[in-house]
């Protein structure tokens, strides 16, 4: 698990079958084994190289995620390693598991902040932002400012901080990111789909069960 919080922007290259990941120095010594998040995306540290590692991925990281393409054009990416117990939660919990990739349709420098909007590429996965709930974009805990009825298109307030320290200044409209809905939503609809009782009687949540106990 990760919080979204990066501590350090790298580089990403292809090696063959393997991706190399640079730029670890701050937050090395690393494990082999150990896990890190690259633009939101959980990778293994398969072997050590300078202040960064060899990770393998599957057809199906390549395949849902950014990393292949950005990749090829040694482009930067967001670094993270895995939480600890000890840590503090700063951002939220993201699992490194990207949902589906978003594009980056507008960006706007503001006086205090940069507006920067996206839409989902692929339907589907709407139904788990809400206006001021949690999202990882490339890997980065953020909060969702606002929303299109339909949840398509949505767009972030970025402050400056973020902006400088992580790669989301090297972002161009049309851009691809990786996107990570919160988790909570997705046992939350999980929960919801749930016939409303167990074999044995016992209760679980349901809507009705909620709009009953004065949640409506």
């Amino acid at each position: 698990m990760f919080t979204g919080l990066v501590q350090a922007v790298g580089r990403l290259e292809r090696r063959g079958s393997q991706l190399l990941v640079q730029g670890c120095a701050p937050f090395v010594p690393l494990q082999l084994g150990d896990s890190v998040a690259v633009d939101g995306v959980c990778l293994t540290v398969a072997s050590l190289v300078g202040d960064g590692f060899l990770a393998d991925v599957s057809e199906e990281t390549l395949e849902r995620t950014t990393l292949g393409p950005k990749a090829l054009r040694g482009g930067a990416v967001n670094l993270e390693p895995a939480l600890r117990l000890s840590d503090r939660l700063g951002g939220h919990l993201v699992s490194g598991h990207v949902d589906a990739a978003g594009e980056v349709i507008a960006i706007e420098a503001l006086p205090q902040s940069w507006r920067l909007e996206l839409r989902w590429r692929e339907p589907g996965h709407e139904r788990y932002i809400c206006e001021k709930g949690s999202i990882a974009l490339d890997g980065i805990s953020l909060t969702v400012a606002g929303l299109a009825a339909s949840g398509r298109q949505f767009w972030i307030a970025v402050i400056p901080h973020t902006w400088r320290t992580t790669a989301l200044h090297h972002l161009r409209v049309g851009d691809r990111v990786n996107l990570e809905v919160d988790v909570i939503a997705r046992y939350a609809e999980r929960l919801l789909a749930t016939e409303p009782s167990h074999a044995d009687g016992s209760q679980v949540i349901s809507s009705e069960w909620l709009a009953r106990q004065g949640w409506s």
